[in-house]
């Protein structure tokens, strides 16, 4: 199925009440537990509830990963086996893509078209780890005489899985399928705001012949359920997709225990506009690249760069085309930008607009709560001149559909106002010069450069961040080296001299 060929037909049943599921099996709710409620940021209702897993529950996710990991068939599985699975996961997941894509938007308020590529990425996810993990290899040293010794790579075990809310399906789905093709288990923690996919996607993994045991899913804040799962001494290894500062205490938590870590952070990444480029395409990628998936992403080109010489008929032009964006149910295919996550975040988004203005910034459009629609957490598409880089808003991470633009003259300053960021996730260049699209990838230190073009992933190439953007990579390369442990087995060709002790 194509993302094109990804609509929502019908409304389908929203479980009522979101609980673990571990070796398998829905977990029922104890008495005493903690309940939360899951919301519809559209329509500002109470849509299920979300019972929080304490440090027992974790821990019973825990050994069930450890159990499966330990003696369970998945490890031990030809992976020919293992790759099936996974093909068959990615099958399950594309037959039940619109139910998958229906909950995505009522949970997330993420528009249509931004789910569609995530449902799709989530499928080709597992098939392309599993083809990964099918072509690792070991290696074999002979040079040493009278020895041969040889390399394998085996499973590291048990990996706690954390996703963030703003792209559940597809920053979940890279998370796990990164990790279990190799033969390991995991136990997937989401965000606490949006359950409702990623409970239903576990489901359907095991509906395409998982074994149990091999992904637990529990659920609830990252203060109760987030630590007791990091802090689990059978715990291997840690994947984390969100924020910095979550980061940050769980890698204080790994480096206590001796864990290994991969974090995918935030970014304040440039997007460069130079007076080389073809402007319409570039004015195209700078909307897309702030405003798609609501503004929540990473990898938003947030700071806009304009050379001076294009700026005024450029943010002329940005301007216009962001007063016209269409606001609406995320569920319909005309809408461009729905509402966001919750309440708490949609006011953080806008406490930005008097930041802006205390720092000298002009507001060149939104910079409100949207009156249309009537309910909902939607803020209007907003964009602020900045007077300089050290604006707390060229700074900081706002994850909101908020454009921060700047001039610059030169090539030469463009490329050091990219790199002023405690960030480094990735950049967009927009020119036709070759030397100078060049220089921007030689000289900014980020993680990916995009050139003439929004937000391609390229599963087979590194994806992480330099500085405060993150720990590690995704990609082949990287998972292998990430998800595997190294073992060299020497043995003798003949028989080696040995000293005789005692003789």
């Amino acid at each position: 199925m194509s993302a094109e060929a990804i609509t929502i037909s019908r409304e389908f049943p929203v479980n009522p009440h979101v609980t673990s599921l571990i070796d398998g099996e829905s977990i029922r709710p104890k008495a005493g537990g903690e309940d939360f409620p899951v919301g519809n940021p559209t329509t500002e209702q109470q849509i299920s509830k979300l019972r929080e897993a304490d440090p027992e529950e974790v821990d019973a996710a825990v050994r069930s990963a450890r159990r499966a990991f330990d003696s369970g068939p998945w490890p031990r599985m030809d992976i020919n086996e293992r790759k099936d699975i996974c093909y068959s996961i990615r099958d399950h997941l594309r037959k039940n893509a619109e139910e998958l894509a229906y909950l995505e938007c009522l949970n997330t308020g993420l528009p249509l078209h931004s789910v569609r590529v995530h449902v799709q990425r989530m499928a080709r996810n597992f098939e392309f780890f599993a083809e990964v993990a099918s072509t690792m290899h070991g290696e074999t040293y002979n040079q040493t005489k009278g020895y041969l010794t040889v390399v394998t790579r085996e499973p590291k075990g048990v990996c706690a899985a954390i996703a963030p809310w703003n792209a559940p399906l597809a920053l979940a789905s890279m998370r796990i399928a990164t990790v279990v093709p190799f033969g390991n288990t995991c136990v997937l923690k989401p965000s606490e705001y949006t359950p409702l996919s990623m409970r239903r996607m576990v489901e359907i993994f095991h509906e395409a012949g998982l074994p149990p045991g091999v992904v637990n899913l529990v659920n609830g804040r990252g203060a109760v359920t987030g630590n007791a799962l990091v802090s689990n001494p059978d715990i291997d290894m840690i994947g984390f997709t969100g924020g910095t500062i979550t980061g940050r205490a769980i890698a204080a938590t790994a480096g206590r225990n001796l864990k290994p870590i991969a974090l995918e952070l935030g970014g304040k990444s440039a997007n460069i506009i130079l007076e080389s480029a073809n402007l319409e395409r570039a004015l195209d990628g700078a909307l897309a690249g702030i405003f798609g998936n609501n503004g929540q992403q990473c990898l938003a080109g947030s700071r806009i760069l304009v050379q001076r010489s294009i700026a005024d008929r450029f943010i002329e032009q940005f301007v216009a085309r962001a007063r016209q964006i269409r606001l609406g149910d995320p569920r319909l295919p005309t809408t461009e930008v729905g509402p966001l996550a919750f309440r708490q975040h949609m006011e953080r988004v806008l406490s930005f607009v008097q930041v802006a203005e205390a720092d000298g910034a002009k507001l060149l459009t939104g910079g409100k709560r949207a009156t249309r629609p009537a309910q909902g957490w939607f803020v209007e598409p907003t964009a602020v001149l900045a007077p300089h880089n050290d604006a707390r808003v060229c700074q900081e991470e706002i994850f909101g559909p908020f454009a921060t633009l700047l001039t610059f003259d030169t090539l030469d300053e463009a490329i050091a106002i990219a790199n002023a960021s405690k960030f480094g996730l990735v950049n967009y260049v927009w020119s036709d010069d070759l030397k100078a699209v060049m220089r921007c990838s030689q000289e900014i230190r980020a993680g990916t450069v995009w050139v003439n073009t929004p937000m391609m992933r390229e599963l087979r190439a590194p994806f992480g961040g330099y500085k405060e953007s993150g720990i590690g990579r995704d990609g082949p390369t990287s998972s292998i080296e990430f998800c595997t442990e190294l073992k060299a087995t020497i043995i003798p060709t003949a028989d080696a001299a040995l000293p005789r002790y005692g003789a």
